[in-house]
């Protein structure tokens, strides 16, 4: 059973964002891809929606989901799970980061409105 180390993962940063790619097709994964999200204090929501179902598990700091235009605080322990085709946005409004770590079946996709895309760390 492969061991991927956190520290040689790809980090991948974005405005308020950071993403660490663990578990990917790329990284050996067949059917499950993983990573860890930080959302900086403050950080903006950004509407989309994935192809595949999404799963979240908080385990730092607060965040506000929204799907389908309904808003859902997140705290640490809680588990989030986006549907397929569900528009959602994930926030950070408050002064602390936020940190969850991410599933998402190999060959998911993100959709937004300017097309949908793999998101580079789930390649």
């Amino acid at each position: 059973m492969p061991i991927l180390r956190h520290h040689d993962c790809p980090r991948f940063e974005m405005p308020g964002l950071t993403v660490h790619g663990l578990a990917s097709p790329r990284r050996g994964a067949a059917e499950t891809c993983v990573w860890r999200l930080r959302l900086d204090p403050g950080a903006p929501a950004f509407p989309h929606s994935v192809t595949r179902e999404e799963v979240f598990v908080a385990i730092a700091g607060t965040a506000r989901a929204t799907l389908d235009g309904v808003a859902h605080d997140l705290h640490p322990g809680d588990a989030l799970l986006v549907p397929a085709g569900v528009t959602f946005a994930l926030g950070n409004p408050s002064m602390e980061a936020f940190e969850a770590v991410v599933t998402l079946p190999v060959g998911g996709q993100a959709v937004t409105a300017d097309g949908t895309f793999t998101p580079p760390w789930a390649e």
